[in-house]
């Protein structure tokens, strides 16, 4: 084999491996796309499953407040039996917009009878999903009365202690995001939970 001959191989050879690492590096790419876009809608098709699921199972608190103590984009206060124990606990939902996290706080009722209190805080806080990016023009949370279907205007938020008693629907809309300043984008995914037990 020439020198020239040997060069052209070499030539050919090197441009064989450079496009195979293209291709290898174009492939792991998107496989990494596929792979996060994965985890987000998992993430946050779980988190919208158990929030609309909880919701769904509010009830007036033990000591005979309304059902929903306060209602605004990234804050819920609600009261349920979150654990299934005959109890009412206030459960708590918000967005902790500096670590991106949507967290969950459940407060115990204390006291008997008349003189059930419950805490102004939350007795244990644990996170729901994190990569959590909604933002002030994306809430967390939107409320609704009877009239959504004829006109799906939600409240203003913060929602009045006048209107909260009228809030029926409340839908719930996450933007999840691993990584939120790379590809892929943000994935979002919402619901809708009726409340079931007004006036029970």
């Amino acid at each position: 084999m020439s020198l020239m001959e040997m060069m052209v191989a070499i030539g050919i050879m090197s441009i064989a491996m450079a496009g195979f690492s293209v291709l290898f590096v174009k492939s792991w790419q998107m496989n990494s796309y596929i792979f996060e876009t994965g985890q987000d809608s998992f993430i946050a098709s779980r988190a919208v499953r158990i929030l609309v699921d909880d919701l769904r199972r509010a009830r007036q608190a033990d000591n005979g407040d309304y059902l929903i103590s306060s209602a605004s984009d990234m804050d819920l206060v609600i009261y349920i039996d979150i654990d299934n124990d005959s109890v009412t606990e206030k459960v708590h939902y918000y967005l902790d917009e500096s670590e991106d996290e949507l967290n969950v706080g459940i407060s115990n009722p204390s006291g008997s009878g008349s003189s059930i209190t419950y805490p102004s805080g939350d007795d244990a806080v644990s996170t729901l999903a994190a990569h959590v990016v909604n933002d002030s023009e994306h809430p967390v949370f939107s409320y609704f009365g009877n009239n959504y279907f004829s006109d799906n205007t939600p409240f203003g938020t913060p929602v009045s202690s006048g209107e909260i008693v009228n809030i029926r629907i409340i839908k719930t809309s996450l933007w999840v995001d691993i990584r939120p300043y790379q590809s892929p984008d943000h994935i979002t995914v919402e619901s809708f939970a009726q409340l079931r037990n007004i006036g029970l």
